[in-house]
């Protein structure tokens, strides 16, 4: 159900906030600070913040500039479940007195993404809005690679790119790409890129939703390197991590028959760890052993 105000907020969901096992508050939700105030003194059951950008959000804290979030709310909240794991939960435990940091990493819906034979339109693929922080890997690893393999087809799929008419002949871009049509790009691809943003990277385990996309695809994934990534695919076995142009030409010259088992050894992985299911379970896991605390 949806409200149109915080009084809508109050009057409509006091009774339902009370009753809760859990509750969840977001990141990025609107009058943040005041929902989190409001919750954290109406539930009745387990208080929860669920942050789908914690190395942005830790930033915005240290600097006193979080329109979500307050720091003093982080210790009110029973729990803190994070896009990223590793040693920023600890850091949110210690530093920003969380009681209970776990991580809950993004997830994808085996109903929507999954191989299905199609031609293989491009060598290598990347879709991402422009950002600034990754366009240097963009750049390196997409297109110096396109110009390097003038008989390679390459996409970079994602709005706001400034000048592409500069970019090498064999690339297009397409500027939108609606979720419908995700699976049929990943499909259409040897190869597909995921690059990640300076934020992330610095963090470390941060996976981005796309890399779970592809893989479910059976598309083999090249991917910049950064903490943790070893923890959701093995290098060289399940994914390619890459530093250079080199690097990259040296995957996409990797044998078809590796190819696909590749690509198959990462899909195995992420049905078996990273399916919307599975976060459900872990909410579900996390929840249940907070309320076993209280109870015992």
């Amino acid at each position: 159900m949806l409200y149109g105000s915080l009084d809508e907020l109050r009057e409509r969901f006091a009774a339902p906030v009370r009753d809760a096992d859990l509750v969840i508050v977001g990141s990025y939700v609107p009058d943040g600070i005041a929902v989190c105030d409001w919750v954290q003194r109406e539930a009745g059951g387990i208080k929860a913040f669920y942050d789908i950008d914690t190395p942005v959000t830790l930033a915005k804290l240290a600097r006193d500039d979080c329109a979500y979030l307050a720091r003093e709310q982080v210790a009110g909240y029973d729990l803190y479940l994070s896009f990223t794991g590793g040693p920023t939960l600890r850091r949110l435990e210690r530093e920003f007195g969380s009681p209970r940091a776990r991580a809950l990493y993004c997830s994808f819906d085996p109903e929507l993404y999954y191989p299905e034979p199609r031609p293989m339109e491009w060598d290598l693929g990347y879709m991402g809005t422009y950002s600034d922080d990754r366009q240097p890997s963009v750049d390196g690893f997409l297109l110096q690679a396109a110009r390097s393999r003038p008989q390679g087809r390459f996409i970079v799929a994602g709005p706001q790119y400034p000048d592409t008419a500069s970019w090498p002949a064999n690339v297009t871009h397409q500027p939108h790409l609606p979720p419908s049509e995700h699976r049929r790009f990943y499909n259409s691809q040897r190869f597909t890129l995921n690059v990640t943003r300076a934020d992330m990277i610095a963090a470390g385990w941060s996976p981005s939703v796309r890399l779970f996309e592809a893989a479910a695809c059976g598309t083999p994934i090249v991917s910049d390197r950064w903490p943790g990534i070893e923890t959701l695919l093995a290098p060289g076995r399940e994914i390619l991590l890459v530093g250079s142009t080199g690097d990259v030409l040296a995957a996409l010259a990797t044998g078809e028959q590796e190819r696909l088992r590749m690509a198959e050894r990462a899909r195995d992985r992420i049905l078996a760890e990273h399916t919307a299911a599975h976060r459900a379970a872990e909410l579900e896991a996390y929840a249940q052993e907070l309320l076993s605390g209280v109870a015992a």
